[in-house]
């Protein structure tokens, strides 16, 4: 019995050394990352991870056009609101949702999903809380690294999505 607790005990440590040696290696290639925004009575933070292009053909290509996409690299993006806000037209109650999107050429449609803490593969339809279209634009430069940052805007905020020679606003009101 004492032999089988510690054959136990040693997978049990080699499985811990093994995921984080692994989270570890993927955080050194696509970069964790904070973008917050706070003025006006809107707070907004969302955690994620930041990809490099590569020279490789981003939208259409790596990220196929119409299929979800966790909004940056390894854990599901979380967004972070702390007050009832509006994205686009459409209401969404201040708390923590993962960011998902399905991009397109002409437009992105952009998802709040109430379950958070998975890894950024597992994506569950039925828990969407929200979801937006908003239309694409080209970036001024090409962007080696995927980043979203917030812009000031009447009312509230843009959050920007920036990737390769894309951007994407979505707006967020009060």
């Amino acid at each position: 019995m004492n032999k089988i607790v510690k054959i136990i005990l040693i997978v049990a440590a080699v499985l811990v050394v093994a995921f984080f040696g692994l989270k570890t290696f993927t955080k050194s290639k696509s970069p964790a990352e904070t973008a917050k925004f706070d003025q006006n009575g809107l707070t907004v933070q969302v955690d994620y991870c930041r990809p490099y292009k590569k020279g490789r053909e981003i939208f259409g290509k790596l990220l196929p056009y119409g299929q979800v996409w966790r909004t940056g690299a390894n854990e599901a993006t979380i967004f972070d609101v702390k007050q009832d806000i509006k994205v686009g037209d459409k209401t969404l109650k201040a708390g923590k949702y993962t960011l998902w999107t399905i991009p397109n050429a002409d437009k992105w449609t952009v998802i709040m999903n109430e379950e958070t803490g998975q890894w950024g593969t597992n994506y569950d339809e039925k828990r969407d809380v929200l979801r937006v279209d908003v239309p694409v634009g080209k970036a001024a430069e090409t962007l080696e690294q995927f980043k979203i940052d917030f812009a000031a805007a009447e009312g509230g905020a843009d959050m920007i999505l920036r990737w390769d020679n894309t951007e994407v606003k979505v707006p967020i009101r009060l």
